[in-house]
């Protein structure tokens, strides 16, 4: 009998926020904006597992005078190696979407 190891989607998601949160240019994960949007739209991480991958969405705030490109491939890099190296798990895809910059 082959031993099995589960992942739930909030063990991803707080892996993939976790991760996110390492990389410099990263004030926070979220919604920019009013509070009130992070509210209505849910989770800041979005996971999906399609056909045994995990596809994950991730909204964020940059901090000011951050390259937003650079900053989302580094984002993108480390949260799919957060994905495969912690969790075992085969990655499908990562979007990272910069929603705006903080103070």
């Amino acid at each position: 009998m082959t031993p099995t190891l589960s992942v739930g989607p909030g063990v991803i998601r707080d892996t993939v926020r976790l991760a996110a949160l390492e990389v410099p240019g990263v004030l926070r994960v979220g919604r920019g904006g009013a509070p009130w949007r992070d509210a209505l739209a849910g989770s800041p991480v979005k996971v999906r597992i399609r056909e045994g991958r995990v596809h994950v969405t991730v909204w964020l705030v940059a901090r000011p005078r951050q390259q937003l490109v650079p900053l989302a491939t580094q984002v993108r890099a480390v949260v799919g190696a957060a994905v495969v190296r912690l969790l075992g798990l085969e990655l499908g895809g990562v979007t990272v979407l910069v929603d705006g910059v903080g103070a």
